[in-house]
């Protein structure tokens, strides 16, 4: 367990415990169920720098590896927003003679198969195997490798400095801060920039989306948290900007000092901060509390549900439904099955709740009466598709911000 920064070797102070949880993405065959991986999810906030993280570590070889499940492109959400972000790079950042851009973590290329469609070069930087390979087949340049200072000189070596360095839900998987920041800074041409978007500390807090704790997220960071981390490593905070994805996140926007003027932005979001107290423990605490109460609320709701003959099945299979179903002790005998559209996922468990993920065409063979959507932060996208189960008098089941049927 960690007790002290992975920053700046602060102490950390523990504001939520979820329990015994295994690998988020780490779904089973019903056969691989024996000494399943567990580990304890715990966060807790440095007192120094306001980073929040994960107080044990699961080895990053064994979140990312041949079998990993989640493929970004899975959403027309997400590659509509994917192809947006690319595009405004090409129109704002890689505009000149021969520019270069390396993605950390590109997962299955979904951004990146824009650019390089518009011939820039590029590199993904991807170490599951199997997304690496997807990747490739959209005619993205991917090199399987973790990301660090090692793998960053390589890449300069080989390619020359980069313009940008993107990550998209990335950057908070990489528990080697030092040596991450250390690699942006020996890839980074003099006048480049380090742009990422991940989830937000006062999204997860304001929202209760405690669901967005899991082992891949090692880091829950605020403008606070990242701007203390970016000067500590020689670089500046120079954007902040919210952005929908994933619920509510922030793309940050890291330069060399004094190579950009920082936006207004930036101080806005500090003071926000700041006013709501974000990392103050009476916060945290509060936000503790509501993620006992939607334990409790869901739970019961679920029983009520099965004491009355009600069929609930759950709707989408992320990560997030691992932390949820375990944390709640979520089961067969009160869902009896998840349906998700990634082939690779159907056909397994949910980790350690041991859900059964069918396809999607389970979920109208037939219709149940409830659905419970773990898949919250697309329910948009899915409510529309799915306008035949309502019209049948089919509700869905929601538990972010609080549990409630719509």
């Amino acid at each position: 367990m960690y007790r002290r920064c992975r920053v700046c070797e602060g102490e950390l102070r523990e504001f939520v415990d979820l329990g015994r949880q295994p690998t988020a993405n780490g779904f089973l065959r019903p056969e691989e169920t024996d000494g399943e991986y567990f580990f304890r999810l715990a966060a807790g906030i440095c007192t120094d720098c306001a980073m929040a993280q994960l107080l044990d570590e699961v080895p990053q070889e064994r979140r990312y590896h041949g079998g990993y499940r989640y493929h970004a492109s899975g959403s027309a959400g997400h590659r509509k927003h994917f192809e947006e972000n690319a595009l405004r790079l090409l129109e704002t950042e890689l505009t000149g003679p021969d520019p270069f851009i390396v993605e950390i973590g590109c997962n299955d290329g979904v951004m990146l198969s824009t650019i390089a469609r518009a011939g820039v070069r590029h590199l993904g930087v991807e170490p599951s195997t199997n997304v690496a390979e997807l990747a490739r087949a959209r005619g993205v340049d991917v090199l399987t490798e973790f990301f660090d200072e090692r793998t960053a000189a390589g890449i300069r070596s080989r390619h020359g400095a980069a313009d940008v360095v993107f990550g998209a839900n990335t950057i908070c998987h990489i528990a080697h801060a030092a040596s991450l920041l250390r690699g942006v800074d020996a890839l980074l041409a003099p006048g480049g920039v380090f742009v990422f978007e991940e989830p937000y500390l006062g999204t997860i807090t304001e929202r209760t989306a405690f669901d967005q704790i899991y082992d891949e997220h090692v880091f829950y960071f605020s403008v606070t948290s990242v701007r203390a981390m970016a000067e500590r490593h020689g670089f500046e905070l120079v954007d902040a900007e919210r952005i929908p994805l994933h619920g509510g996140e922030i793309r940050y926007t890291l330069a060399r000092p004094g190579a950009r003027v920082p936006s207004h932005a930036v101080q806005e979001l500090l003071a926000e901060e700041r006013e709501r107290g974000l990392s103050d423990p009476a916060t945290l605490g509060r936000f503790r509390d509501r993620v006992e109460r939607v334990r409790k609320d869901l739970v019961t709701l679920l029983r009520d549900l099965r004491a009355q003959g009600k069929r609930v099945v759950g709707y989408g299979a992320p990560g997030k439904s691992t932390t949820v179903t375990n944390y709640c002790g979520i089961g067969p005998d009160l869902v009896p099955f998840v349906c998700d559209s990634t082939p690779s996922k159907q056909g397994h468990l949910v980790p350690g709740s041991h859900l059964p993920v069918l396809p999607p065409e389970a979920f109208s063979d037939p219709y149940p009466d409830y659905a419970l959507l773990f898949a919250w932060n697309h329910a948009d996208e899915i409510m529309a598709k799915e306008r035949a189960f309502r019209q049948g008098g089919g509700r869905w089941i929601l538990y972010v911000p609080e549990v409630r049927i719509v």
